[in-house]
């Protein structure tokens, strides 16, 4: 009883060919450089609220 259930969870080599659905060519291209982009981004907003957090700081 326990075996026959692990059968119907056995994946055949067609479900296992991610690669199919990645982007190739120029496409790829454009959403690398729009994830390069919003890594970028976000690099910039994190570093500005550490800058903008001045109420820590003691200028006189």
């Amino acid at each position: 009883m326990g075996d026959d259930s692990i059968d119907d969870f056995t994946t055949s080599d067609d479900s296992l060919d991610y690669e199919k659905d990645l982007a190739n060519g120029e496409r790829a291209s454009k959403n690398s450089q729009l994830h390069k982009r919003l890594d970028d981004l976000l690099e910039q907003k994190r570093l500005k609220a550490l800058l903008d957090d001045t109420d820590d700081w003691d200028i006189d």
